[in-house]
């Protein structure tokens, strides 16, 4: 069964859970961090001239964010409501539209940057080491997008969107090279994939943008089932710990619960 935790919303994207069960997501559209307490209230918190985008939240429960309206990766302070800007640029040049993030298991940070890469594969994804320095680790995709890591974090999985597939490949935390990927699952939809979560029982879970659905991948690659979604674009999926499955819908604007007896496997933190 699916529930409505959250309509109205502009464009929603994210979500993360933090550590005492707060989630969190964004309005790309209306330029919000939006957080629905585990007392049910919900607070908006605006991003001055942003469109904010994927979310992942550290150790001290700071909520870090691509921003693709200011192009940048920014830090949201949640005791303070301060925002602080992490990292804007990579070789000399202002960050292309950053839309997904996640940290390694050694505490890098990683995002995506599709840009305007729709029609030619000048999409590029960037680490950042925990020393501060930033580099292209993945170029020439179409429409980088949402990525997860494996449980064990030596695996990292990439949306190529525009390509309606999924990549694969080995992941190097000490040297930040992603090694021996290739074209991993082909999944479909109008648009093709966006955010994925690794849940506990070993398959990864991937809202197909334009797919009415999030689908359901094996550790061996196959499609083996789907959650159904009363909304063309599931734009991004997050565990919270009971069991449940949060998506964000943006055709309706909305914030789903699916309870589908899965938790999710471990995240990183920095």
């Amino acid at each position: 069964m699916i529930n409505t935790l959250i309509k109205n919303l502009e464009f929603p994207e994210g979500p993360a859970v933090d550590s005492i069960g707060n989630i969190w997501l964004v309005e790309l559209h209306g330029g919000n961090l939006v957080r629905l307490g585990t007392d049910g209230r919900l607070g908006r918190f605006p991003v001055a001239g942003g469109k904010p985008n994927g979310i992942a939240i550290d150790a001290s429960d700071n909520i870090w964010f691509c921003d693709a309206g200011n192009d940048c990766v920014s830090i949201f302070n949640p005791t303070s409501n301060k925002i602080s800007v992490f990292c804007d640029s990579v070789d000399g040049r202002p960050l292309n539209h950053p839309n997904d993030l996640a940290f390694d298991p050694a505490g890098n940070l990683l995002f995506t940057c599709p840009g305007d890469s729709r029609q030619k594969p000048t999409g590029y994804v960037c680490a950042v080491s925990e020393d501060g320095a930033v580099k292209k680790i993945i170029e020439d995709k179409f429409f980088p997008n949402g990525f997860a890591f494996s449980p064990y974090g030596n695996m990292l999985v990439l949306a190529e969107t525009y390509k309606k597939r999924l990549w694969k490949g080995m992941w190097n935390a000490e040297t930040l090279a992603w090694e021996s990927a290739k074209p991993w699952v082909d999944v479909g939809g109008k648009i093709g994939p966006d955010g994925m979560a690794f849940g506990d029982d070993g398959n990864l879970y991937v809202a197909i943008f334009g797919g009415r659905a999030v689908k359901i991948i094996s550790p061996d690659g196959h499609i083996i089932g789907q959650i159904t979604i009363d909304g063309d674009n599931p734009s991004n999926c997050a565990f919270v710990g009971d069991g449940r499955l949060i998506v964000t819908e943006t055709e309706h604007g909305r914030l789903l619960s699916a309870d589908i007896g899965v938790k999710g496997a471990k995240l990183f933190k920095r």
